[in-house]
């Protein structure tokens, strides 16, 4: 087959994804998983319900509509009233996705040209580089630093040149926990509608916040018709194996990223449309639990962490928790989290690998708390050991 690689260069490097390989790293050690963002319990059992009675009466096993279900982009418009105050038409401005990686996976593909860059917070999930690689534009990091991890407004504005196409957002902030404020979402709304840039704004985390408040940023002046507001069910209701997420938009917007994300999956997981369209109208009470419950097992993970001897960074939203490895006399993240399951069976995921400008994050390991208290307090006695 010759010389050539059989990896487009686009991805060079992206190999398997840290989750897989500190999964299974787990898996062949026994360890506790506190590395992939998963739960470990499900989610609403009248949910999990309204999807088993959707697979048995028929409703969603064929094709659903490629935008998806009505029920559920009515749900979704309903939902972004109730909570924001943002209006949004179902039929035009509402479209279901395989989770919201698909989403940012279609968003991106639809609104880049090769040669454009798009400047995202780093550290930053995994899938914004590669899906950005994959439409040939180019990351441009803005680096959230420890202890802070806020977004500096000068260097913001410094990165932006003539080929900047976009802003890639995601508050609440996985893996630091920064969940933007209204001012500072206003600085980058400013700089937005100044320089006409689209946004695509990555919110999945927005029910997971402590003692902070999720503001979406297409509530912002000159910014509803600019911004790809995107979410899912997985985080918010303990489904993460449904994948069901969503994009809101304007009509425009819409038809764009509904065009590339028609070749990518056309449509999926019909049946669990119909349960997360009833997720979504659950009542205050699901979701202020939900989130005290987290806040609960942060607090618990995080001072076992500071017991251990890490330096914690507590988080305002998602759930995870950044640590700094330094204390304990390590520096180097990724050899740590390799050898932590032979030294305490505990897994857990090296901020570097989300980092371009890896000297920044080498000493951060990040920890999820989205466990069982049995299996925390269990993580947090083994982590003793250190």
């Amino acid at each position: 087959m010759g010389t050539r690689p059989l990896l487009n260069r686009r991805l060079a490097g992206m190999g398997t994804t840290i989750f897989a390989e500190m999964s299974a790293l787990a898996t062949a050690t026994g360890s506790i998983n506190l590395g992939q963002g998963f739960p470990d319990t499900d989610g609403p059992r009248e949910i999990a319900r309204a999807a088993a009675d959707a697979v048995l009466t028929g409703k969603g096993n064929q094709y659903p509509p490629g935008p998806g279900i009505p029920e559920l982009r009515a749900a979704i418009a309903e939902h972004q009233q109730r909570f924001y105050g943002l209006a949004y038409d179902p039929d035009s401005e509402v479209l279901v996705t395989a989770g919201a990686t698909e989403a940012i996976a279609a968003s991106l593909l639809a609104l880049l040209e090769p040669g454009d860059e798009v400047i995202a917070f780093e550290p930053f999930y995994d899938s914004y580089a590669a899906c950005i690689a994959m439409a040939g534009a180019t990351r441009v990091p803005l680096t959230l630093r420890a202890p802070s991890f806020r977004p500096d407004p000068d260097e913001l504005r410094a990165l932006i040149t003539p080929r900047t196409r976009l802003l890639l957002l995601n508050t609440p902030h996985n893996p630091t926990g920064t969940v933007l404020t209204a001012d500072e979402l206003a600085t980058i709304a400013a700089l937005a509608v100044d320089h006409d840039l689209l946004v695509i704004t990555d919110e999945v985390y927005e029910h997971l916040v402590f003692g902070a408040t999720h503001h979406p940023i297409a509530a912002l002046p000159g910014m509803r018709e600019r911004t790809v507001s995107i979410s899912s069910a997985g985080k918010t209701f303990s489904f993460t194996g449904w994948k069901v997420g969503w994009v809101t938009a304007s009509p425009a917007l819409v038809s764009a990223v509904r065009t590339a994300k028609q070749y990518l999956t056309y449509v999926s997981a019909g049946p669990f449309q119909y349960a997360v369209a009833e997720a979504l109208g659950l009542p205050d009470e699901y979701f202020d639990t939900f989130r005290a419950n987290l806040s609960r097992k942060r607090d618990l993970l995080a001072e076992g962490l500071s017991a251990a001897g890490f330096r914690v960074f507590s988080p305002e939203g998602t759930y995870f928790i950044t640590t700094d490895i330094t204390p304990l006399g390590e520096k180097d993240g990724i050899e740590f989290c390799r050898t932590l399951p032979e030294r305490c069976g505990v897994v857990a995921i090296p901020n570097a690998v989300f980092y371009d400008n890896t000297d920044a994050g080498r000493s951060l390991v990040r920890f999820t708390f989205c466990k069982r208290d049995d299996v925390l307090t269990e993580a947090v006695a083994r982590l003793q050991r250190l």
